[in-house]
């Protein structure tokens, strides 16, 4: 009979080298995230958007008309994830394309009636997500998450991230 011995590794476990504050905070805020997409991507579908096309409906109304390139700049998109995108605003009577004053190779972005209409009704949904989520805040809580989260942005930043 041969008795074969499990494998013996001298390495701890990967999940004690971890400090459990740290990992209880990084699951809570992964956690947290990924919930408040989905529920604010459900409230802002249910009002005839995805969260991802009302960002950028928001967006062109708070900025005016952009170049496609502008846009995925602001977002940090590959240019073409945003012309796909705009492809599909178009088509939904969203959004048009009208001619860049300055470069006539370029198109410059803008929200139709029904788009406009689209993003008033996105920010609805943004005012009531916020209001009703960060309202379990108080003011002083609301500073130190800024603060905390901006610790942590700052360590991304850092990182490439």
């Amino acid at each position: 009979m041969i008795v074969v011995e499990p494998p013996t590794s001298s390495a701890p476990p990967l999940r004690s080298a971890l400090d459990p504050d740290r990992e209880k905070a990084s699951e809570a805020l992964r956690d947290f995230y990924l919930r408040s997409h989905r529920l604010i991507d459900r409230m802002m579908t249910a009002q005839g958007a995805s969260f991802a096309r009302s960002r950028l409906l928001m967006h062109i109304a708070r900025e005016g008309p952009l170049r496609s390139i502008d846009l995925a700049a602001s977002f940090g998109y590959a240019p073409r994830t945003v012309t796909e995108a705009i492809d599909g605003l178009e088509r939904d009577g969203l959004v048009r394309r009208d001619p860049d004053p300055g470069d006539r190779r370029a198109k410059r972005i803008s929200l139709t009636p029904a788009g406009t209409a689209s993003a008033k009704a996105a920010n609805g949904v943004k005012m009531r997500y916020v209001q009703d989520i960060f309202g379990a805040l108080d003011s002083d809580e609301c500073h130190a998450l800024v603060d905390l989260v901006g610790k942590l942005n700052a360590q991304l930043s850092a990182r490439g991230g």
